[in-house]
This record gives structure tokens, C-alpha cells and sequence, in this order.
């Protein structure tokens, strides 16, 4: 109980939320690092992701190299990419970008690939080509499965990008960080309802972006592999 009045007593410090230390400072940093490493790894990953789903071609690569991408773990990268790039936002965003990469990548293909043949042929039928089935039946008939990968990667990406803190950097992590350096637990646990909290506002965000982006049909077909 008294943990829980210190944390109180810490989120309630008006200089909790004043200057480049303080709260609004630190989450609008960590947000900026999160939307960066999403942002390049949807436009690095849905393209080849729709290519592969669409062709058919190197979808075992694609997948391979995914699930390799998978078990890569995130901080090894961020030092190897560190000794190679140096101490700043390079390496942060590149790890979360490697951290990000993988479900969207194959919940596109996938997505993409799943779309049934029946209503491929259809759309043959009525004289659509190449880009015109992928854009105008493919896609949108995969939108749910993307949004799940994205979801997936932003919630992975949001909680991963503490590690900024260990090159240097700020965020959310820098309360860990540095509350573990003055053995100071309520700082740690403050960062950590912290970037718990932004996690779960990334999720709904999410809940919402699928409620106007994915038609109410194609919802409950989706609902099964959340």
C-alpha cells in the first residue's frame, strides 16, 4: 500500500510534468520514436507483403525471413546497429523498425493470399486486372488482417521503445533507466504504468482506426484470427 501512495504521490509532483525531464516531455519522445519505427516499417512491409500475396512469389522467402526477423532480439540489434552507426535516434528507430517488420509483413501476405479464389474469379469476370484486383478485392478484403499485424507491431514497438533510453536517448524509458540507477522504485514503476497506459491507448486506437477503416462484413471474418 505504501507503493502504491508513492506512485500517487510521484504522478500528483507538478514537476513530474514540467521541463525536458518531465512527463509530457518524455511521452511526446516516445511517441515520436514509436510512430517513426511503425511508420517505416508499414511502408517497407505492406508493400512487399501485397507483392508476395498478390504474385505468389517468394512467399516462403518472405515468411523465412520474417519469423528470422522475429527472433532477432531487439536490444542485440540496437548495440550492434549502435557500434556501427554511433550513439542517436539511427539505431532506435532501425531496431524498432526490425521489431516491427514481421507481422505486418506476413499478416499482409497472408491477408492477401487468403482472399478466396471464388471471388478473385469473379472479379476476373467482370474484366478487372492485375492492380484493379489488388487494389479494388485483395486489399480491402485483407485491411482487417493488416490492422491486426499493425496493431500487433505498434503494441510491440510502444513497450520495446524504452530501450532508447540505454543509447542515450529519451522516452518513457529514461524513468526506468534512471530509476534503477538511483534505486529509485517508484520512478521505475511510475515509467512502467506509463508505458503500460500507451500501450493500451495504442490498442484502442486501433479498435478504432478498424471500426471505420474495415467494412462490418468483413469484421466478424477477422475476429477469429485476433
Amino acid at each position: 500500500m505504501d507503493i502504491l501512495n508513492e506512485l500517487v504521490a510521484w504522478f500528483s509532483d507538478p514537476a513530474q510534468w514540467t521541463g525536458p525531464a518531465g512527463i509530457p516531455a518524455r511521452l511526446g519522445e516516445h511517441v515520436h520514436y514509436s510512430l517513426l519505427g511503425l511508420l517505416i516499417a508499414t511502408v517497407v512491409a505492406v508493400p512487399i507483403g501485397l507483392f508476395t500475396g498478390h504474385t505468389g512469389a517468394g512467399g516462403f522467402l518472405t515468411a523465412s525471413l520474417a519469423n528470422f526477423a522475429r527472433a532477432l532480439p531487439t536490444i542485440g540489434v540496437l548495440f550492434l546497429i549502435v557500434l556501427a552507426a554511433g550513439i542517436g535516434l539511427v539505431p532506435v528507430v532501425a531496431a524498432l523498425v526490425a521489431l516491427a517488420v514481421p507481422p505486418i509483413l506476413v499478416n499482409t501476405h497472408e491477408g492477401v493470399r487468403g482472399v478466396e479464389p471464388r471471388l478473385r474469379d469473379a472479379a476476373l469476370g467482370m474484366g478487372m486486372r492485375g492492380r484493379e484486383v489488388l487494389f479494388g478485392l485483395e486489399l480491402p478484403v485483407a485491411t482487417p488482417l493488416i490492422l491486426i499485424g499493425m496493431r500487433t507491431a505498434a503494441v510491440q514497438v510502444v513497450a520495446t521503445a524504452t530501450i532508447a533510453a540505454y543509447v542515450g536517448v529519451g522516452g518513457l524509458g529514461r524513468y526506468i533507466v534512471d530509476g534503477q540507477a538511483r534505486q529509485d522504485l517508484t520512478m521505475m514503476l511510475g515509467g512502467s504504468v506509463l508505458v503500460v497506459a500507451l500501450a493500451v491507448a495504442t490498442t484502442l486506437l486501433f479498435a478504432g482506426l478498424r471500426r471505420i477503416l474495415v467494412a462490418p462484413g468483413l469484421r466478424a471474418g477477422a475476429a477469429a484470427v485476433r
